[in-house]
């Protein structure tokens, strides 16, 4: 039997902080209305420079120095991203040249935010295929380069970022143990960017009218996210045959304070047990998971021996989660 370990994970956020006061144009004090409904305090944008390639990139040389692989190790490289440099060519061909992983095949997954999710399942089943040894995944995203900066309803949610892991293979019974990926395209409609490809190509009337800007249901999609959360938590540690109160952690897609609060009393988990940083980087999409859990795994709060559960929920719609034992 193979297991996927984790060698090592990184991460990168842009330089500028941007503090809930600067959305004092949409919304009176909004320091207080935003963090009373989300628990966000501050985000990260990037600059007008830098793309969602350069933040996987930095986040990407972080892990290879992290577990001393050189690039030229990767068998593959995976970047889950709903915010691609451009529509093609893929963002993952970028970072493969940017760090010189020349022997690994590259390409993107979008599954909106639980791109990482599904990237790092999909490298999963990669290495347990005993055909690849040594896979970068990584989840990044620049949603501050696709908002409506007029909707309060979703523009002061996001921030920009990315995290990454290398998965490698090994005998041993740790690393990812268990592992779940799902979608429901009936919802599709519900998180979406109108004029942003065939369907409706950019135009100057599409600009216009803001259809080439995130567009999102917040209502529904908090319906969606207390539905589908404990299903995945329930679902996961009934294969890996425990209950849920012999998790270590719990690392959610960092969306909505919200959202864990009414997960947490749901399910009787304590609150502390849910790994957060949304308050100082807000929702940042497809990196919220990785960024999360190279943050606690660094700082030491997730120590070996111990169980951590990641999940993902996002577009699509689509959701997922994993195991990991450490």
């Amino acid at each position: 039997m193979v297991y996927s370990h984790i060698l090592s994970t990184g991460g990168a956020v842009p330089e500028r902080v941007v503090p809930n006061s600067h959305f004092n144009y949409l919304v009176e004090d909004a320091d207080n209305w935003i963090l009373s409904r989300t628990g966000i305090r501050e985000r990260r944008f990037a600059a007008e420079h830098e793309a969602t390639s350069d933040l996987a990139t930095a986040a990407a040389r972080q892990a290879l120095q992290r577990a001393s692989i050189s690039a030229e190790d990767l068998d593959c490289i995976i970047v889950g991203t709903s915010t691609a440099d451009m529509i093609l060519p893929a963002t993952a061909c970028m970072v493969q040249k940017n760090i010189g992983a020349k022997n690994a095949f590259a390409f993107d997954m979008n599954a909106v935010c639980s791109s990482f999710v599904f990237a790092v399942e999909t490298a999963d089943n990669f290495v347990r295929s005993g055909k690849y040894k040594k896979i970068l995944v990584i989840g990044a995203d620049t949603y501050s380069k696709i908002l409506d900066f007029q909707d309060k309803t979703t523009c002061p949610l996001f921030g920009d970022g990315a995290g990454a892991m290398i998965l490698g293979a090994s005998p041993e019974k740790k690393g990812i143990l268990q592992s779940l990926i799902k979608s429901d395209g009936n919802g599709w409609e519900l998180i979406q960017v109108p004029s942003s490809g065939s369907r409706k190509p950019i135009t100057a009337e599409t600009i216009s009218a803001g259809e080439n800007t995130f567009k999102m249901a917040g209502k529904s999609v908090f319906v969606f996210a207390t539905d589908i959360i404990p299903q995945i938590i329930a679902e996961l540690t009934r294969r890996a045959d425990i209950t849920p109160d012999q998790l270590d952690h719990i690392i959610p897609h960092q969306a909505n304070l919200r959202i864990i609060d009414f997960i947490s009393k749901k399910m009787g988990i304590p609150k502390e047990r849910f790994l957060l940083n949304l308050d100082r980087y807000g929702n940042t999409a497809a990196a919220s998971v990785g960024l999360a859990l190279d943050e606690n795994l660094q700082n030491g709060t997730i120590k070996p021996g111990q169980r951590v559960l990641m999940m993902g929920f996002g577009g699509g719609l689509s959701w997922g989660g994993m195991l990991l034992q450490f």
